[in-house]
């Protein structure tokens, strides 16, 4: 499984961005999927996660501002973040937990790339 993150840019404080992250390869099916971040001098964190259901968890900072979406169908994942904060700048990363069931089940877990968001005051 590979995770290609995408949409991540410069916005001014108070704006929205959002990012998508698309998983390749065949034979899998990913089950939860998520964001996390890690900004300058801080350990990587979480904001927010899905299941394959469509149940969602949030970091409280996330909370009322950010939205995860997935498509099961794309096998993509998306975080709208509004009401930006100089906070929020970070390199963000979407990952997920898979798993391959031929010849037998194994399961693992992805990570993007990452993708830079700026958040100017």
């Amino acid at each position: 499984v590979q995770l290609q993150a995408s949409g991540g840019g410069l916005v001014q404080g108070g704006g929205s961005l959002r990012l998508s992250c698309a998983a390749s390869g065949s034979g899998f099916t990913l089950n939860s999927m998520g964001w996390h971040r890690q900004g300058s001098g801080n350990q990587r964190e979480l904001v927010a996660a899905i299941t394959r259901g469509g149940m969602t968890t949030y970091s409280d900072s996330a909370k009322g501002r950010f939205t995860i979406s997935r498509d099961n169908a794309k096998n993509t994942v998306y975080l709208q973040m509004s009401d930006l904060k100089s906070e929020d700048t970070a390199v963000y990363y979407c990952e997920t937990d898979y798993m391959f069931y031929h010849p037998t089940p194994i399961a693992g877990r992805a990570w993007g790339q990452g993708t830079l968001v700026t958040v100017s005051s």
